[in-house]
């Protein structure tokens, strides 16, 4: 009669320890591009913001509420289009200086940043509060035909 005995209690959490291991060893290895054959998701149409419809040549200004706004991808940049007040549209580079993060649209006349909560005023973009040590960079843009463009 023989008698078997299983691994022991080391080899187990060994085997254990590298199967866990693995997974994330080849996940660093891979590229982040989409596999051969396959196609990554298309970039955003220019002038369009999170959730909004692709526009062409612009944001319509139904999509930027008085007091709020919206990001628009312009090329390969964000602009955070706002309408401080009735009418009047203002063009800022969504990048917070601090360290790039893109900024929030503004509540209550203030900008914020989600990273470090920089925030700035709604309608010039200066710096109310840090760490940022400088203000949004403001963007042309101009209205045309009811939609808000970078210029």
């Amino acid at each position: 009669m023989s008698t078997t005995t299983g691994p022991d209690r080391r080899t187990v959490l060994c085997g254990l320890a590298v199967a866990l291991a693995a997974p994330g060893a080849l996940a660093a290895c891979s590229s982040g591009e989409a596999p051969s054959g396959g196609t990554a998701a298309p970039a955003p149409a220019p002038g369009t913001s999170p959730g909004a419809a692709p526009t062409a040549g612009g944001t319509p200004v139904a999509q930027i509420p008085v007091g709020g706004g919206t990001i628009a991808t312009v090329g390969d940049r964000e602009i955070l289009l706002v309408q401080p007040t009735a009418g009047q549209f203002k063009g800022f580079d969504a990048s917070c200086p601090h360290q790039g993060t893109t900024v929030d649209p503004p509540e209550n006349g203030v900008i914020t940043c989600p990273n470090h909560f920089s925030q700035f005023d709604a309608a010039t973009g200066a710096l109310r509060k840090g760490p940022a040590d400088t203000g949004l960079t403001e963007v042309p843009v101009t209205v045309v035909d009811g939609t808000v463009q970078v210029s």
